[in-house]
């Protein structure tokens, strides 16, 4: 037996072949582009994605005879985005994504409405589902009016591959339309934007079995046996499936373009006043929350433009950790969500001086990041979590002063994987995994094994807290997290 993992990115899609043991075997990469057709928009045509998954599948065949074994697939997709079909499943407007911020006059009215808070869990961001529609109906009613299903990235390549419309409970908590807490639809708040259940994807959990591959796609792959595709996940739940963070507290730091905490939870506890993300899981009777900070390594790539500097240069000298200086980085370069909540907030670098050097200012810049993850955990702290190790993921990680400086600013020991996948690719297989029936969540949502641990220096705690409240004191609404 094989299994295919499917992660849907915004600048790619990337296809994991597994075998019957959940190792990999092979995978295949397609790349897309973004349009911004006006400022602050950002879309995706949909025929791009089975484009590429397509290409991505002729791949994997022609170099894997273990993938006429297929027998399940699963797929994690970037959140949020808006997928709108008329009656006949034709797409009528390009894939409104998670970065777009046309909605914000939407969105701000809809978390004015305390129903949205209140059944969701979540602060109603531009960037979510609901407020796009809202901003269809305003600018596009034409169009909003033919509208017959609304489905998200995954849940448009669940349909492509089933014939039927059926997304995930972790992606469908984007939309601000999911009771989170009741894992089902909401009928207010989607009537609230004038919209009713029958145009949502039907929900199942992230594991369960969403419906079979088409006869004419398996047909088309060589295929003979029937494959189960599963509900499939958003990306930073299958993410923590790829890494086994189950169980309460079990999480991750993400050093990507952005940055990302996550903690699984056992049960719901939203704090939406933080701006944390309040989430179902992948998988049954679990919710997760994260934190997100929009330039975590993206603030790197900010100092290496204006130095003309690798990011990888910069870090490769600073030598031991030391103390954080006087030079203070502020990490807002795109705005902030947790703990701000605000698009229009920015970045700044003082402490500067004449003797100040680029080992000062990438220091800085990496200490900022690590005090913005701290704001995040400060919020997950709030809500009960009380995560003491969390792993580390994404390229950022790479950087082993880097993780030192967050072990230490955030108090928690980090782990770092072996080699080899994790993530949300290998996340996705697992749930196809087990919508096929080759294992439970228990038996497959393993974590990987570990190859360093990362502990928090006790003698520069003092001075890494210290430099920590400076950070808090420039922005007086961070004291609300605290």
């Amino acid at each position: 037996m094989s299994f295919l993992g499917i992660d849907l990115g915004t600048s790619g899609l990337r296809a994991l072949l597994v075998d019957g043991a959940g190792r990999p075997v092979g995978s295949a990469e397609r790349h897309y582009g973004v349009s911004h057709p006006h400022p602050g928009w950002s879309e995706q045509d949909p025929a791009d994605w089975i484009a590429a998954f397509r290409g991505a599948v002729a791949d994997l065949r022609a170099a894997h005879p273990e993938f006429a074994a297929l027998r399940g697939i699963g797929v994690a997709g970037h959140m949020h985005g808006a997928c709108v079909l008329d009656r006949a499943g034709e797409v009528l407007r390009p894939c409104i994504l998670w970065n777009d911020t046309r909605s914000h006059v939407q969105a701000a009215a809809m978390d004015a409405d305390p129903r949205f808070r209140a059944r969701t869990g979540n602060i109603v961001f531009p960037g979510f589902t609901a407020p796009k529609l809202a901003w269809m109906a305003a600018e596009e009613p034409e169009l909003f009016a033919r509208a017959a299903r609304i489905l998200l990235p995954a849940a448009y390549l669940n349909l492509w591959l089933t014939g039927e419309a059926v997304g995930d409970l972790s992606d469908a908590s984007g939309t601000a339309w999911l009771d989170t807490g009741a894992r089902d639809w909401s009928d207010a708040l989607l009537e609230a934007t004038g919209l009713t259940r029958a145009q949502m994807p039907r929900l199942v959990e992230g594991a369960a079995e969403a419906g079979r591959l088409r006869a004419d796609l398996a047909a088309e792959w060589g295929l003979s046996g029937p494959v189960s595709v599963a509900g499939g996940a958003g990306d930073n739940a299958a993410a923590a499936c790829g890494i086994g963070a189950m169980a309460e507290g079990a999480g991750f730091v993400s050093l990507g373009t952005s940055g990302v905490l996550l903690a699984a939870r056992d049960g719901y506890a939203p704090a939406p006043q933080t701006a944390l993300h309040s989430f179902c899981h992948a998988v049954p009777g679990r919710w997760y929350q994260m934190g997100v900070m929009l330039a975590a390594t993206d603030s790197l790539n900010w100092l290496s433009r204006i130095t003309g500097t690798a990011p990888a240069a910069l870090t490769a000298d600073l030598g031991p950790l030391r103390a954080p200086g006087p030079v203070r980085f502020l990490p807002y370069l795109s705005g902030e969500r947790t703990p701000h909540n605000d698009p229009a907030i920015r970045g700044s670098l003082t402490g500067l001086a004449a003797a100040t050097d680029r080992g000062d200012l990438t220091r800085a810049v990496l200490e900022g990041v690590a005090f913005g993850l701290a704001d995040s955990l400060s919020a997950l702290h709030r809500t009960g979590a009380r995560p003491d190790t969390l792993m580390a993921i994404g390229g950022g990680a790479r950087s082993r002063y880097w993780l030192e400086a967050i072990a230490t600013a955030l108090d928690v020991t980090l782990t770092l994987p072996e080699a080899g996948e994790f993530g949300a690719a290998l996340g996705a297989a697992r749930l196809g995994m087990v919508a096929a029936g080759a294992g439970s969540v228990a038996e497959v949502m393993t974590p990987p094994a570990i190859t360093a641990r990362i502990e928090p220096d006790p003698a520069l705690r003092p001075a890494f807290a210290e430099a920590l409240a400076a950070f808090r004191a420039s922005y007086p609404a961070i004291r609300a997290i605290q």
